[in-house]
């Protein structure tokens, strides 16, 4: 079957023709490991599905047969040892084929897929795995040492398997030694597949329950942000970590179901510099590139002989210099996508079909309902700020929290997902992200977002990061203030006056920060999202 012929929407059509058109339409079997591996297993078993580098340079084409076979021998070790459907199987795993054999392995159980962050401290570990009661742990030899820390205090835990020689279960040698014979658990589109445990920005980190289905509603997106996705000799690669779900859902998987090749790399550190190589070297069409990732690639050089074809990115927002820098150097559209873990990739920006707006994030996808509530749950006038919220009904939407019903049903408003971010929407549907709710800087009577500044900051060609908070002031209530990050060798004096007339120049007088302040680095969360809660409390 051709990868094309399995696209939800149709090039050539206009944007309104697209949503007008559209209609979900999600097979009540529908199971996410049949869809990326086994139905193209058995219809093109030798189809290049992974290209695995490793850091010695040297890469293994995996084919879907193999993927399907060793996933089926795993399932089988599983099962052997007792993981039944609703289980549990937590993969604490760099980038790498382990990854996918795993996912495969436990959703043929019908068990739940628990990603983890391979950088993961012992506290965060402890409670994911703890609170997911996780009944396996897939890892390396790297991260053995930590979970024998706090194996002790995992009732439920009772299997760790290793990719490497260790005291712990063989994961290749069980593969091995297992059959490749498997009648998959049936499993309905609507049963759970994968827990991704929020950021814990504004709180305890919760665990969110996603079904099968929640793939399907991440294709339209995917098809826009990517250029009327997959096209003729597509390659995918993001260095996001496949734990999260930009780095899972926003390439990864979508790449498997529609049969494009996706490569895979332990990058530890982002290197801009390899991150270029492998665009080059292997021919890389499509990418999802974080915020951060883009920064410093924009500061390294770029090398001839790419053929991207588009680009998306979110967690923070682009301004116009970052956006232009990509057709220029890229010779490819950069396309704002927006989403969060209960319900990823809503809107998009999507160059060729629609005019980008610089500053915005995009308009709302085909199958998607987007508004901006106000605090009683209703619709606020077209540049009005307030909270972005999605309509009940889409597929990518998740299922709940994870023992959390009471913050499962605080998260709705009637048939709305409140997603606690702050944004505005035009006359002409285009949304533009404001900041979460506890991010707001409130100044003189003004309600002052810190995306737009800090798109302004990293405009300037010697700043690489910024971020702008409110800080407490006798008269204002609050004034902002400004971190930033600096280019290597730019130099400091006179740089803080200029950025401040610039923010007052390109953005408005009232919103120029007070301060600047330099820093080495910033606070991020492990999805690459500036942590300004650190920053106020700094």
């Amino acid at each position: 079957m051709s990868p094309v012929k399995r696209a939800l929407l149709e090039a050539g059509q206009s944007y309104d023709a697209l949503r007008a058109g559209f209609c979900w339409r999600i097979p009540t079997d529908f199971s996410i490991s049949e869809a990326c591996c086994d139905s193209w297993a058995r219809t093109e078993p030798d189809r290049l599905a992974l290209i695995d580098l490793s850091a010695d340079g040297s890469l293994r084409h995996w084919r879907y047969g193999e993927l399907a076979a060793a996933s089926n021998r795993l399932a089988n070790a599983f099962a052997a040892r007792g993981l039944r459907r609703g289980d549990t199987v937590a993969v604490l795993l760099p980038q790498g084929p382990e990854v996918l054999i795993t996912h495969f392995a436990a959703m043929k159980l019908g068990a739940i897929v628990l990603p983890l962050f391979t950088l993961f401290g012992l506290d965060a570990l402890a409670y994911r795995l703890a609170d997911a009661r996780a009944r396996v742990v897939v890892t390396n030899g790297a991260s053995l040492e930590k979970l024998g820390e706090i194996r002790g205090g995992l009732a439920d835990l009772r299997d760790i398997y290793c990719i490497e020689p260790s005291a712990e279960r063989d994961f290749w040698g069980e593969i091995e030694r297992a059959s490749d014979r498997l009648a998959p658990v049936p499993v309905g589109a609507d049963e759970p597949a994968v827990l991704i445990y929020t950021s814990g920005t504004t709180g305890a980190p919760k665990g969110v329950v996603h079904a099968h289905r929640f793939l399907l509603g991440h294709l339209p997106n995917i098809e826009l942000s990517q250029g009327f996705f997959p096209k003729p000799g597509a390659v995918g690669w993001t260095p996001a970590d496949w734990a999260w779900i930009g780095g899972l859902m926003d390439m990864a998987m979508p790449c498997l179901y529609y049969g494009v090749p996706l490569i895979s790399r332990r990058m530890r550190k982002f290197d801009p510099d390899e991150a270029f190589g492998i665009m080059r070297h292997h021919r890389v069409t499509n990418l999802f590139l974080p915020p951060t990732a883009l920064k410093l690639m924009r500061g390294a050089s770029v090398p001839g002989g790419l053929c991207v074809r588009a680009v998306s990115s979110g967690g923070e927002s682009l301004g116009a210099e970052m956006l232009e820098w990509g057709r220029s150097a890229l010779n490819a559209p950069i396309n704002e996508i927006y989403g969060q873990t209960e319900c990823n990739l809503v809107v998009c920006s999507a160059e060729g079909l629609f005019p980008t707006r610089p500053g915005t994030m995009g308009r709302a996808v085909p199958g998607a309902e987007v508004a901006v509530l106000d605090a009683e749950g209703r619709a606020v006038a077209d540049g009005e700020i307030g909270e972005i919220a999605i309509r009940r009904g889409n597929p990518v939407m998740f299922l709940e929290y994870m023992g959390k019903p009471e913050a499962t049903a605080a998260k709705f408003t009637g048939e709305w997902l409140r997603t606690g971010d702050l944004g505005i929407r035009d006359e002409e549907g285009y949304f533009t992200y404001v900041a979460r709710d506890d991010d707001i800087i409130s100044s003189a009577g003004y309600r002052i977002g810190p995306s737009e500044i800090e798109n302004c900051l990293t405009g300037h060609p010697d700043v690489v990061m910024a971020a702008c908070v409110g800080v407490p002031d006798a008269v204002r209530g609050e004034v902002v203030k400004a971190f930033v990050v600096l280019r290597e060798r730019a130099d400091w004096e006179g740089l803080e006056a200029a950025l401040i007339q610039r923010v007052k120049d390109r953005v408005s007088p009232h919103v120029a920060p007070r301060w600047v302040e330099r820093r080495e680095s910033l606070p991020m969360t492990a999805t690459g999202k500036i942590m300004r809660r650190e920053l106020r409390d700094a």
